[in-house]
């Protein structure tokens, strides 16, 4: 009600400013101002002829100008408004009374929504397609690329999106025409693999094979490819080959890397060993030690690492290599521990926790 309120007082005043002016005179206020002008005109010739500023002749020439012009004006306030002028007024008020308030509805009620309920601030500010399905969206690239078939980005965007929703097979199509239209490449290379792999089950197939030969021979430093190409040989029956590949991408990789946790476990997986939780050169100082005082050293170091998590939560691989550390020396329980803390601190880190959770299923603390 209160918007129709508003509506009308706008209204109303639209009209009191069409209607204030028909009311008025016709303007004879206007008449009586311009006769008093002439008059004072005609006083200030009578001045300029005793003062001798203007000859005798041109002061009579303009009295007989002026005087006609008062005349005339005399003349306008005196006649009455005709009766045209008051019917086109009263047609004019009737107009603006009636006329505009009917056409403004008849205009509004077709084509506006009076009905049509308020919506809350947040989806009128909320970004379109926050919230639309994935499947949407795909739909929609799909609709793009089948008007621009040549859209090289364009299939290099929908091409992870497939295989992050298992469709391998579109997800393999929309890489190759990726490479097709934009151009080859090692990371194009490395993702075709991957989906050859995925609609395979996760069997890395000679296709795939291929395709990661490929993505390292373009780049020798393409991570996905080498890891791959390791995995290959591990379901070959060569896990020797395979930790060699996966040895050789953890010495050379910075200790930051995100995929060094999922190196790591598929290194234990293969070869049966776990990292070390403590340095090399902490490892290496310790042979000459008794037993006792060694035990003593690699505990006094792991509770420092523990100590150091507790502080610093974000470190993945931190908390592997203290899991690790827990099981080599035997304390299940505190390796359970870990675990748990480990997981607390990045729960809300959605990639850090994948990592992790990369890193610990082998481990088989969850069993």
């Amino acid at each position: 009600m209160t918007l129709w309120f508003v509506f009308g007082l706008m209204t109303a005043v639209a009209i009191f400013a069409v209607l204030w002016p028909l009311g008025q005179g016709a303007g004879a206020g206007n008449d009586a101002s311009e006769a008093t002008v002439y008059k004072d005109q005609l006083s200030e010739i009578d001045r300029d002829l005793a003062a001798g500023l203007i000859a005798s002749p041109e002061a009579d020439a303009a009295r007989v100008e002026i005087s006609r012009r008062l005349l005339s004006a005399a003349d306008h306030r005196r006649a009455p408004p005709t009766a045209s002028s008051i019917r086109m007024r009263r047609i004019a008020a009737t107009v603006a009374l009636v006329g505009l308030p009917v056409l403004s509805a008849a205009l509004y009620l077709p084509l506006g929504s009076p009905g049509l309920r308020d919506f809350p601030l947040a989806e009128r500010t909320g970004a379109p397609g926050a919230t639309e399905p994935l499947d949407n969206l795909v739909a929609q690239v799909e609709a793009h690329l089948e008007k621009n078939p040549t859209d090289g980005r364009g299939w290099s965007v929908l091409a992870p999106v497939l295989m992050r929703i298992g469709r391998y097979d579109e997800a393999v199509r929309a890489i190759r025409n990726a490479i097709t239209y934009s151009g080859d490449s090692s990371a194009l290379r490395a993702d075709l693999g991957e989906a050859l792999a995925g609609a395979a089950g996760g069997v890395v197939t000679s296709e795939a094979k291929t395709e990661f030969e490929r993505a390292v021979a373009l780049n020798a430093d393409e991570v996905k490819a080498r890891y791959f190409l390791g995995l290959a040989a591990e379901q070959d029956g060569r896990p020797e080959e395979a930790a060699a590949r996966w040895r050789a991408m953890l010495e050379k990789a910075p200790p930051n890397a995100p995929w060094r946790p999922l190196a790591q476990a598929a290194l234990v997986r293969v070869s049966g060993s776990v990292m070390p939780a403590l340095p090399d050169a902490a490892v290496a100082s310790a042979k000459d030690m008794s037993e006792a005082d060694r035990t003593t050293m690699i505990h006094t170091m792991v509770d420092r690492l523990a100590s150091r998590l507790k502080q610093d939560g974000g470190d993945v691989e931190g908390w592997l290599r203290l899991v690790r550390a827990y099981m080599v020396l035997g304390d299940r329980d505190k390796a359970k521990s870990a675990q748990t803390e480990a997981r607390e601190a990045v729960a809300n880190d959605t990639e850090r926790l994948r990592q992790l959770n990369e890193g610990l299923k082998n481990l088989g603390l969850d069993g």
